[in-house]
């Protein structure tokens, strides 16, 4: 227990401004904040929200994690958008400190990998500091009504997607789509730890 207040006031100090994660069953929080997508114009998550849910993710350029899902992440964004399914990828890094995340890098990687939906700046760092996101890749999937059914990584093997045992991510999606709760609506958010602005 001492350890656990001692991680808890250890995490306060070191991430200031992070709200603590969000649970199943939370709404979707920071959801009219415009940010500026690759193709030039503002968007918001509430403005993406898909009729049957929508899935955000927190992901960046440069994180190994993050290049090895985008992939994947591409596909099934594109695949559920078609299926009802808002989907908005934010990048939170500071370029500053990750130069290779920068706006215009951002624009290259999403034509690279085909995404169909927004790629997103979180100038700030605010959005993902509302969510309690810390890593990139972090997934986060609203159900039809605004609330938190599935949080965490994309499938259980960042390296080889040929050997992914379980999808939690694809699972959860056709849960949601179905108008079904995700089993399990949790998993361990695997990869780069977030550069705050």
């Amino acid at each position: 227990m001492r350890l656990k207040i001692a991680t808890l006031v250890l995490s306060a100090v070191l991430l200031p401004g992070i709200a603590s994660a969000l649970a199943t069953g939370d709404g979707i929080p920071d959801k009219d904040t415009k940010m500026l997508n690759v193709d030039g114009a503002e968007v918001s998550i509430g403005g993406v929200a898909g009729a049957k849910g929508t899935l955000v993710v927190f992901t960046c350029n440069q994180c190994p994690y993050a290049k090895a899902w985008e992939g994947r992440i591409a596909t099934l964004g594109n695949d559920y958008a078609k299926q009802g399914i808002g989907v908005i990828a934010v990048n939170p890094n500071d370029p500053n400190k990750q130069p290779g995340d920068s706006y215009d890098a951002m624009k290259q990687r999403a034509k690279e990998k085909g995404f169909a939906f927004p790629y997103a700046v979180d100038a700030t760092s605010g959005v993902a500091k509302a969510f309690g996101a810390t890593k990139t890749p972090e997934v986060y999937l609203f159900d039809a009504s605004g609330k938190l059914v599935y949080h965490g990584a994309v499938d259980d093997n960042s390296e080889n997607a040929d050997a992914v045992k379980t999808h939690y991510l694809n699972d959860a999606l056709d849960a949601v789509v179905a108008g079904k709760a995700p089993s399990p609506a949790e998993t361990k958010a695997l990869g780069c730890g977030i550069k705050f602005r």
